[in-house]
């Protein structure tokens, strides 16, 4: 089932379609998207259930690293065609709201 696309989950989107085939960690689309990780984590995991995510926890170190693990997130190939479809519709929607109508005057 698709997620509901409020304007948070289109900037995680929009961040994840920027390019499709990076995988990016949660501090990346952070900044990306200027949402605080409160709001962020929870759409990861509801598109990581819709299945338009997957995610995958980096094989390093952490004390070699002097930071812990990143939990990485990628587009799976059908999430970024489902995207895609969403910010077209969207961008049409909104398009269709800023446009306004001819004007028409009284006779």
């Amino acid at each position: 089932m698709a997620p509901r696309m409020t304007t948070s989950v289109l900037k995680v989107v929009a961040a994840l379609l920027a390019d499709p085939a990076a995988e990016r960690y949660g501090l990346q689309l952070m900044q990306a998207t200027g949402l605080p990780s409160g709001t962020l984590y929870p759409i990861l995991v509801r598109l990581e259930r819709a299945g338009w995510v997957e995610s995958r926890w980096e094989q390093t170190d952490p004390s070699a690293d002097g930071r812990p693990n990143r939990r990485y997130y990628l587009l799976t190939a059908d999430g970024a065609v489902a995207a895609r479809r969403e910010v077209a519709a969207m961008q049409q929607q909104m398009a269709r709201v800023a446009v306004p109508g001819p004007k028409v005057e009284p006779a």
